[in-house]
C-alpha cells in the first residue's frame, strides 16, 4: 500500500493517523518532492477509474492561471491534462491511496480510507 501526501494536508494527516492506528503497512510518497510521470498518473488512474479532470484541485492558483475550468473533459485531451498534473502536482488531489489489490482511492474521507483498509 502506497500513499502520494502532502504533509501540509490536514486530510492526508488524517489518513495517515488512520492508517496507524490500523496497523497497516505502507509507503508515503511526497508527491509534491517526488512527482510523479505521466505514466505513474496514467496508470493510478486507471486504478482509480477516473479521469485526470476528477482529481484535479481547479482552485490552486495554477489551475487558474492555466484556465483549466475551460479545458474541454474529454478523451483527446486526457494527455492534455495528465501533462499539466506532472508540471504542477499541486494540482493532484489528495491523499491517494494505492490497494493491495491494484485499485486505489482518493482518500479524502475516513470512510474512503477504510475501503482502501478493506482492500488489502
Amino acid at each position: 500500500m502506497e500513499i502520494w501526501i502532502n504533509p501540509a494536508c490536514s486530510k492526508c494527516r488524517g489518513a495517515i493517523s488512520l492508517l496507524d492506528a490500523e496497523g497497516v503497512e505502507y509507503t508515503v510518497r511526497r508527491y509534491l518532492e517526488d512527482v510523479p510521470s505521466e505514466d505513474e498518473l496514467r496508470e493510478v488512474l486507471d486504478r482509480l477509474g477516473l479521469e485526470p479532470w476528477d482529481i484535479t484541485r481547479t482552485q490552486e492558483a495554477a489551475a487558474k492561471e492555466l484556465g483549466l475550468k475551460e479545458w474541454a473533459r474529454d478523451d483527446s485531451s486526457r494527455d492534455r491534462w495528465i501533462t499539466a498534473l506532472s508540471e504542477h502536482p499541486k494540482l493532484i488531489q489528495r491523499p491517494i491511496i494505492t490497494a493491495e489489490d491494484g485499485s486505489a482511492v482518493v482518500g479524502r474521507t475516513e470512510d474512503a480510507v477504510r475501503d482502501a483498509l478493506a482492500r488489502k
